[in-house]
């Protein structure tokens, strides 16, 4: 009865979610470029990332909790704080710190998380990095 149950209540969730995370693809990331950031001491660098929506209606993104790694050591962690809104289809460019700058590739890996549907959603983010 119990089991029953459990399956009902997991398929509600994924009819009210109009099909559930596994039919919605989640954002695309990638690193348009790295520059540094002007301002008073430490030196700062501030990588472009851009975020395409693949989904067919508009995904509110809240934050993004980020690691940059280069050859299997972490250089730098964070999270940034989100407003933006991204129309189906369409991408954004959003700033993302970065303490240590190192020469040669870094991978930007993370959680981004977003609203669609009114649902908050969690998506697993990957990207790679040429810092030169």
């Amino acid at each position: 009865m119990a089991r029953r149950f459990a399956v009902a209540v997991v398929c509600a969730l994924v009819l009210a979610g109009g099909g559930g995370c596994a039919s919605t693809k989640g954002p695309e990331v990638r690193v348009l470029g790295v520059n540094q950031k002007l301002g008073p001491a430490p030196r700062r660098e501030v990588v472009f990332v851009q975020v395409t929506n693949p989904a067919k209606r508009t995904m509110r993104l809240t934050r993004l909790e980020y690691t940059f790694a280069a050859q299997g050591a972490t250089v730098s962690t964070g999270e940034v704080p989100l407003f933006r809104d991204v129309p189906a289809g369409a991408a954004v460019v959003v700033e993302v710190p970065l303490e240590l700058a190192i020469e040669g590739p870094m991978t930007l890996r993370g959680k981004l998380t977003a609203e669609l549907d009114q649902i908050v959603r969690i998506f697993t983010v990957s990207a790679q990095v040429d810092a030169n």
